[in-house]
């Protein structure tokens, strides 16, 4: 197991397809306040109408933000960082900021699927997958479920069993009130789309979700033969045993406890931002997506 904590962040700062809606952002702000020029769009998938945004070029690299979010609220600080070198592709899922909902249960392994339709629409073959919370465990589901367009995964801040969560924060998941939703979620959520109704069913699907939250099994998990780089906070809601025996499942997979909340390492909205420990992530990252794969 190659564990990487604070010491090695410290060396780290030291050392167009079926798609109509498609247009041009060229005025798109990112995190450091410079401006590139991206797209966004919209595409029939499994009946939903997903949007994305796409940013940068190279290696391309799915984004897939935690429940209740937006690209903005999980990824707006370091997507830029990532665009330098990858062609990014950032998406909101069903339900989420600028995708709708429609009649069908919310699960996992659906958004994985819809995200591999959206890659088959985009021509891509072949994708890096970056999710965080929620998004993580989407994308533990299309490493398991398309093998096949998978590169490498990222898994930030997720469990696979819900044994993995600390019990304070299941008695929290089953208290939760929509009054307790944080305020930048629900402030990026209306801001994109005002409909207060939209946000209400958003937020008790996301919460229903979490409440029969469905385990992986072992077996699956070692399935997955991608390389994986594993990331929690060491004040996350998941436990370190949980995340370690999950490095275990995956063969070629590497893990990273670093000092933080969830999501603080990668300037999560709702958590302090640390410009330091962010730059860190964000290029421990990018030297686990650039190291060619081994057999």
């Amino acid at each position: 197991m190659r564990a990487i904590i604070l010491a090695t962040i410290a060396a780290f700062i030291i050392s167009s397809c079926n798609n109509p809606d498609k247009k041009t952002m060229s005025s798109y702000t990112t995190s450091n306040e410079t401006k590139s020029d991206s797209s966004s769009g919209y595409a029939s998938v499994n009946g939903l109408k997903m949007y994305y945004e796409i940013h940068g070029a190279g290696t391309p690299l799915v984004l897939i933000h935690g429940g209740g979010s937006t690209i903005q609220t999980t990824f707006g600080r370091v997507l830029h960082d990532f665009a330098k070198t990858h062609q990014v592709i950032a998406v909101e899922m069903q339900a989420h900021g600028h995708t709708a909902d429609i009649d069908r249960p919310l699960s996992f392994q659906q958004d994985a699927d819809d995200i591999a339709e959206l890659l088959k629409q985009l021509k891509i073959d072949k994708a890096d997958i970056f999710g965080f919370s929620n998004g993580a465990s989407t994308a533990l589901q299309f490493a398991i479920r398309h093998p096949e367009a998978t590169n490498k995964i990222i898994v930030a801040s997720t469990f696979y069993k819900k044994a993995g969560a600390p019990d304070w924060f299941w008695d929290m998941m089953s208290n939760a009130t929509f009054e307790g939703m944080p305020q930048p979620y629900k402030d990026a959520f209306l801001k994109i789309n005002p409909d207060t109704n939209a946000l209400h069913r958003m937020y008790e699907r996301d919460v229903a979700r979490m409440q029969s939250f469905p385990d992986i099994t072992d077996e699956q998990m070692r399935s997955i033969k991608s390389p994986a780089f594993i990331i929690i906070g060491d004040k996350d809601v998941t436990t370190a045993e949980h995340i370690v025996e999950m490095q275990r499942l995956i063969a070629n997979s590497r893990l990273a406890i670093i000092p933080g909340g969830h999501g603080e390492y990668i300037g999560e909205m709702t958590m302090p931002q640390d410009s330091i420990v962010i730059a860190a992530t964000v290029s421990m990252i990018n030297k686990f997506l650039s190291e060619p794969i081994t057999k």
